[in-house]
């Protein structure tokens, strides 16, 4: 590996040990609790260095939603040969997992931020990890059987998103106050019986 691939390598691992230590900090201590300052403490980097990686503590909580798809990944490994419909309730499960436990009361503060923030036409990233298994697995079952003969994979695939994204600003709205993965994996089956027909 040469200099510059070592330096591209040592860039990522710093912004992986900020994120984990902000996250695992404002788990415990909630967002406003936590300052750049006890990030920086955490992770064993200076504020110079945080603020190369990040303009803002705002800034972090978008990026370490990035970790989804990391954690989705984890998840579902070994997981390419179950029937496509099983590996989309895995994803869903996953999703609200990572919800619930990896991310808790910062759910509510990154969709604050990201809707006082609103881009015209912004969706799910066609590139994230998540968007890409849940086409497949969707694609994979229009092969065994077409559902939705107007409709496309990535179609449903964004539909399944848009549901399960709005049941997470729902959980947040009620205050945390039932299990989001009981919810999720129930509407899920739901949707799974249009697919079935």
């Amino acid at each position: 590996m040469d200099y510059s691939e070592r330096r591209k390598a040592q860039s990522r691992q710093t912004e992986q040990r900020i994120l984990q230590a902000a996250l695992e900090l404002m788990r415990e201590q909630g967002y406003e609790n936590v300052s750049v300052r006890d990030i920086c403490g955490k992770a064993g980097i200076t504020t110079g260095a945080f603020y190369h990686h990040f303009p803002s503590k705002e800034a972090l909580i978008s990026k370490g939603f990035g970790a989804l798809d990391h954690y989705m990944e984890r998840t579902l490994a070994g997981r390419e040969e179950e029937p496509p419909l099983e590996r989309l309730r895995a994803v869903v499960g996953a999703y609200a997992d990572f919800m619930e436990r990896e991310s808790g009361s910062l759910t509510a503060r990154y969709y604050l931020m990201r809707l006082s923030d609103v881009q015209a036409g912004v969706r799910l990233d066609p590139a994230r990890y998540i968007q890409k298994v849940m086409v497949d697995c969707f694609s994979q079952a229009w092969k065994e059987k077409p559902a939705l003969a107007d409709r496309t994979p990535e179609w449903a695939a964004q539909f399944c998103y848009t549901h399960f994204r709005g049941v997470v600003i729902d959980w947040v709205l009620s205050g945390y106050s039932y299990s989001l993965k009981e919810k999720m994996l129930d509407d899920y089956e739901a949707f799974r019986t249009l697919f079935r027909r």
